[in-house]
């Protein structure tokens, strides 16, 4: 041997090749990988521009390895990608449209600009975010010039007046849109349905209980803010639930027919009773009835066979307080009689010993003298010989 031995290095090649070759990746991630931050890259999942797919552990969604390159082939990548999800205020969004922030605010609350984003501030007030591209598309549109210069129509004002707001509403609408999008079952459409209504309007919606648990188990989860139970938790859930006749009645003739649909694809698993057929069966065996038609013993016809324990070859039990009878055998050639079994035999109670009494010595009795046994005998004597 030569004494020289040949070493390979391992190089971050070959580590990043073997992350190239997972399947999938974390959202995280593929918004590091595309050069998002985390708000963009939600904004970029809800447009539909990044595709998502269910994690099979259960873990969240996850983004797949050819998603992230598709996206990377793009024309203008980053650039394009960047400026399709940045989302504006109302100040930044005035500024864009060339408008006064009083008129954006109107636009807004009229349903004309769809918010595509919501947070809750340090005073608890609901900010509106926009996107971008929306409002440019809007401002560069003739049709909507005289909305943008002059005076605002007087049917709109006495909208506005009356205190419209659609905003949140709109909001939801697109919201519903990117969860449709991403459901790829029939039960997970209708779950994502019936998390815009509530859970009276569901329950009056789907009578069955099982379709709605099972629905429960698709229902995607709607953004938060704050921990539960707080007024910013509170808030937050008034706007992603519909307020409303219209829109509520809508989303439940919706919800209705998602639901024949995914009923029609699969119905939902019910659980089997097996422990009350167990002991439904064990009660007529007992009485003597027939297990049923499709059992042994069944007379086929669906109705159960009673027979009385005459017929069956049995006795009542005596009636308590009375002395069990005397029966004959029912073994041929054995005439002996055999008594009743006890129906509940008692074991002789236990007595323990007494307990030894201590005996308290008293006085002892008084003996009468002689002499005066003797008096009283003579008295005695006397009176029966004079009553004599």
């Amino acid at each position: 041997m030569s004494g020289k031995s040949v070493t390979h290095e391992a190089t971050p090649t070959a580590g990043r090749v073997a992350g190239d070759r997972e399947p999938s990746v974390a959202p995280s991630r593929a918004a590091r990988e595309l050069g998002l931050k985390r708000a963009e890259f939600d904004i970029a999942v809800r447009l539909g521009r990044v595709r998502t797919v269910p994690d099979d552990g259960g873990g969240g969604r996850r983004v797949p390895r050819a998603e992230i390159e598709r996206v990377r082939a793009g024309e203008g990548f980053p650039g394009t990608l960047r400026a399709a999800v940045r989302a504006v205020g109302t100040t930044e969004g005035a500024a864009l449209m060339d408008v006064t922030k009083a008129r954006f605010t109107r636009l807004a609350r009229l349903g004309l600009l769809v918010p595509a984003k919501f947070y809750l501030n340090r005073y608890r007030a609901v900010v509106w975010l926009y996107l971008a591209d929306d409002l440019r598309r809007f401002a560069a549109d003739e049709r909507n010039t005289p909305l943008l210069k002059g005076r605002m129509p007087e049917g709109l004002r006495d909208q506005l007046t009356e205190g419209l707001d659609l905003r949140a509403r709109n909001w939801r609408g697109r919201h519903l849109e990117s969860l449709l999008r991403e459901a790829h079952d029939p039960w997970a459409r209708a779950a994502a349905v019936a998390s815009m209504l509530t859970a009276d309007d569901v329950a009056q919606t789907v009578r069955d209980p099982y379709e709605r648990s099972h629905l429960g188990r698709f229902r995607p989860a709607l953004p938060s803010h704050g921990s539960p139970g707080s007024p910013a938790a509170e808030i937050a859930e008034r706007l992603v639930t519909a307020t409303g006749p219209d829109e509520t009645g809508r989303l439940r003739a919706e919800l209705a027919r998602a639901v024949e649909t995914a009923r029609e694809h699969r119905p939902v698993p019910r659980p089997v009773l097996w422990g009350r057929s167990s002991s439904a069966e064990g009660a007529r065996t007992s009485l003597g009835q027939s297990p049923g038609p499709g059992a042994p013993g069944g007379d086929g016809h669906g109705s159960p066979t009673v027979t009385t324990p005459a017929e069956a070859g049995h006795r009542p039990p005596p009636p308590p307080g009375r002395h069990p009878a005397r029966r004959r055998s029912t073994h041929p050639g054995r005439g002996a009689a055999l008594p009743y079994p006890a129906a509940h035999p008692e074991r002789p109670a236990r007595r323990r010993p007494p307990h030894p009494v201590a005996e308290v010595p008293g006085p002892a009795p008084r003996r009468q003298p002689a002499e005066e046994r003797g008096r009283f005998r003579g008295l005695l004597g006397r009176l029966r010989r004079a009553g004599a």
